[in-house]
């Protein structure tokens, strides 16, 4: 069972080493689901804190906590940008893959974040550069590991160091 979790927290290790974080990050993740719950472990893992988790699903804040999120909000009740660490420059990990949460983040960050796009978004989407333009932002595309991140992964939940129980939310028979 823990095994079968190396492919998604490879996903999030990946995202976060493209993230070419130095560790005066004010992170934060939007999408707690398998991925975002990755790049939260990685964050964790690196010590970039605080890490702010934000997600519509009580249960997937719930598991945020878990896995190492400093702050967890429910974007319906309020706004997560607001949460960043001010004098840091903030990191996004987009981990849901819908229409508009690219162009969200560029209208709500501050200048020079850095913006990982992890959700794989199927649809068509719309940005206007405008906003990454005048605040100078870095928009980084991400998309699985590599086999050295994959064997990390499984390493790290072979170890402990990742709480492999909590990554569990359902069993297939």
């Amino acid at each position: 069972e823990h095994a079968a979790l190396t492919e998604p927290l490879a996903v999030g290790v990946h995202a976060v080493e493209k993230g070419m974080l130095t560790g005066d990050e004010s992170p934060l993740v939007v999408g707690c689901g398998p991925v975002g719950l990755a790049v939260i472990a990685a964050l964790r893992l690196k010590n970039i804190r605080p890490i702010v988790a934000a997600d519509f699903s009580p249960k997937r804040r719930e598991l945020a906590v878990k896995m190492g999120a400093d702050i967890v909000i429910d974007p319906a009740q309020e706004d997560p940008y607001a949460k960043l660490a001010p004098g840091k420059r903030a990191a996004v990990f987009e981990c849901v893959g819908v229409p508009g949460l690219i162009q969200q983040p560029m209208e709500k960050v501050p200048r020079g974040t850095r913006l990982v796009v992890v959700g794989v978004c199927m649809e068509l989407d719309t940005i206007e550069p405008m906003f990454g333009i005048v605040k100078e932002l870095n928009l980084q595309f991400v998309l699985g590991y590599t086999p050295e991140e994959f064997a990390r992964s499984l390493h790290l939940l072979a170890d402990g160091k990742v709480d492999a129980p909590s990554l569990i939310t359902a069993k297939v028979g």
